[in-house]
């Protein structure tokens, strides 16, 4: 009898093992979105199909990606996702500024999302527990993070007493953002002046009106506009010797003296893990979004020796990345 049980027993054992190697043997096809444009997303996109390829996805084997890229044109995002979804694709990675887009069309095609802004301003999501529709992902938003940046500017810049905070205030979440810091402020001494830039116009506006009287320091909100536009304004205040802080490493690769947020690296490799629950079928609305648990502090000190600015050693110390 316990012949015939460790017979049956290892019997459904292979056909469990058999079904598993076909799982794993079954082309996969996702659609990659974005209204952004191909070069801004290279790195993020590598650290993305690592994440795959350590789940045992890959790509030309039993993983085919489809990218769809909208090249700073928001209008072309809807087509696009269109497009994806007659090939068809399994689900839909959509990026930044393109997923309230998607989640507005209402399709059936599930998504997973990587959002910089605040998912339930944003409509997409009742909580970050609840989300709405057939989407779900991880959101960079750490506002109380503007906070600290504040901090640390103070820190960097001696006798600190005005920062212009630049920021795009159709972007979900920005008056989030904008309260920690005016809080921040309060506390710190600092006056702020806040500069709403969600078009080119309005950013040349704000611009104009701060050359009349130039900051001692600039706060940029990061998002897809800033991105875009981001070595405009760090040129603006390097020339102004207005030393800029912002959350993303991109902003100090550019010539920001200091960045503090999220990883974002480490935030696209873990939608790997929201790709393969949902290709196995888990919907999308079992999927909490999360929030990011990893962050990063990038100093240019090449930034600081041109504007005359000594950084804190114990931020020198404590930083994830020089870029000297």
């Amino acid at each position: 009898m316990k012949r015939r049980t460790f017979i049956a027993s290892a019997a459904a054992s292979a056909i469990i093992a058999q079904r598993q190697v076909r799982a794993a043997s079954k082309l996969c096809r996702i659609g990659w979105l974005t209204a952004q444009r191909e070069a801004s997303l290279i790195p993020f996109l590598a650290t993305f199909r690592e994440g795959l390829a350590e789940l045992g996805y890959r790509d030309g084997d039993n993983l085919k990606i489809e990218y769809r890229y909208g090249d700073d044109d928001p209008s072309r995002v809807g087509p696009l996702a269109a497009e994806l979804t007659r090939l068809p694709v399994d689900l839909l990675v959509v990026q930044g500024a393109a997923v309230p887009i998607v989640f507005g069309l209402k399709l059936s095609t599930p998504s997973i999302y990587a959002f910089s802004g605040d998912p339930v301003v944003a409509g997409l999501a009742d909580s970050l527990s609840h989300p709405r529709g057939s989407m779900t992902g991880l959101t960079f938003m750490a506002a109380e993070l503007n906070s600290k940046r504040l901090e640390m500017l103070r820190d960097i810049v001696p006798e600190l007493k005005r920062v212009a905070i630049v920021a795009n205030p159709e972007h979900p979440g920005s008056q989030i953002e904008r309260a920690y810091s005016e809080e921040a402020a309060k506390k710190l001494g600092l006056a702020l002046e806040f500069y709403g830039t969600g078009t080119e116009s309005q950013l040349a506006g704000a611009l104009a009106t701060m050359d009349k009287d130039p900051p001692q320091a600039i706060s940029l909100f990061s998002d897809g506009f800033a991105i875009q536009y981001r070595q405009r304004i760090i040129d603006f205040g390097l020339e102004r010797r207005a030393p800029l802080i912002s959350g993303w490493q991109v902003f100090a690769k550019s010539g920001a003296i200091c960045t503090y947020g999220p990883k974002l690296s480490e935030s696209y490799r873990r939608l790997a893990y929201y790709v393969d629950r949902v290709l196995k079928g888990t919907p999308t609305t079992q999927l909490p979004i999360e929030r990011p648990t990893k962050f990063e502090t990038v100093v240019n000190v090449r930034s600081a020796k041109r504007l005359g600015l000594t950084v804190p050693d114990s931020m020198l110390a404590s930083a994830d990345e020089l870029i000297e």
